[in-house]
């Protein structure tokens, strides 16, 4: 089977690289794997993402690239469209028509955070910046492409927080308490920190079996989130703390990050206040692509693969303190 991987210098584009690395030799060498990053194709360059499409003819296409300059984009409106939008249209254009398996990922900016609970996929869009709205036509043209295809089957999954291989928010607040001794942390805007690892192996479980066929699943949108719920304030005071214990020498204690409200720091692209979204279409469908027909969430097996948020910042930490890269 032919897998073409986009985003490959991205976090997740990364993390799928790695998944597929420390998989048997055996069921790897039966599959063909191309990792594109920019340096191989340009992704607002249609002519240049149809080409490396008819030339590979990818079986299971993941798009983990993404034009995510979340402030930049209010200045470069039509990149981010171009990347976000059209070209994840094309690729869905080429899986419905090849009847291939398309893995996409979006957003929590897809919703402007207004609601008082966790969004459903249902839910309406309401982006406030222009990446939420280059996500959120990306999203309605993935849909469009397949409903008017011919076959394949596809996975938007929306997600939020993202961290892993690459620069993030982790990363960025243990540097800086390596440099101050007191951080002012934002503490009203709500969502759930999401390891691009797991991200990967998630998305993996409902496409592919464990002889690394593709499986049939419901094709449509998913909210792929661990676990839990907690604020930029939360999860700062935590990466200290978790940094603290594998021995890494700070400035800054969790009780010196100070929480500050968002509208004491202003931004060029606006942030939805509440991220949080409901993970029970995803975990419906993993039941029924594992088998089981007894339709419970609280199912062992289903439980452990949304493992609390808390406990994969801890270990992600841990590995980066271990590695010397705090």
């Amino acid at each position: 089977m032919k897998i073409l991987v986009f985003g490959k210098d991205g976090q997740l584009g990364k993390a799928f690289y790695k998944y597929f690395s420390n998989l048997d030799t055996h069921l790897v060498s039966e599959m063909k794997i191309q990792y594109v990053g920019r340096a191989e194709c340009d992704l607002a360059n249609e002519a240049s993402l149809v080409a490396l499409l008819s030339a590979f003819q990818p079986k299971l296409i993941i798009n983990a690239s993404a034009y995510t300059a979340v402030d930049k984009a209010e200045t470069e409106s039509e990149l981010a469209f171009a990347i976000n939008a059209k070209a994840p249209e094309r690729m869905a254009l080429y899986a419905a028509n090849n009847n291939a398996t398309f893995l996409h990922y979006s957003t929590d900016y897809v919703f402007d955070g207004e609601k008082y609970g966790f969004y459903l996929e249902g839910d309406m869009r309401n982006p406030l910046g222009i990446y939420g709205k280059s996500k959120a036509f990306g999203e309605e043209a993935v849909v469009r492409a397949f409903a008017a295809g011919t076959g394949g089957q596809y996975a938007i999954f929306r997600t939020s927080w993202v961290y892993g291989d690459g620069s993030n928010f982790i990363r960025t607040i243990l540097r800086l308490a390596k440099e101050r001794a007191e951080l002012g942390i934002i503490h009203d805007q709500y969502g759930v920190p999401t390891s691009a690892d797991w991200l990967a192996k998630m998305s993996l479980n409902l496409a592919l079996s464990g002889q690394l066929e593709l499986k049939k699943f419901p094709s449509g949108i998913y909210h792929a989130v661990p676990s839990g719920e907690t604020s930029w304030h939360g999860l700062a005071c935590l990466a200290v703390q978790s940094a603290l214990d594998a021995g890494v020498e700070l400035k800054a204690k969790p009780v010196a990050i100070k929480p500050i409200l968002a509208v004491d720091y202003p931004l060029p692209a606006p942030r939805p206040m509440n991220s949080r979204m409901e993970t029970a279409k995803l975990r419906h469908a993993l039941v029924m692509s594992l088998g089981d027909s007894s339709d419970s969430y609280n199912d062992q097996t289903i439980n452990s693969l949304f493992p609390r948020w808390d406990l994969l910042v801890q270990k992600y930490v841990a590995e980066l303190a271990a590695k010397n890269l705090i």
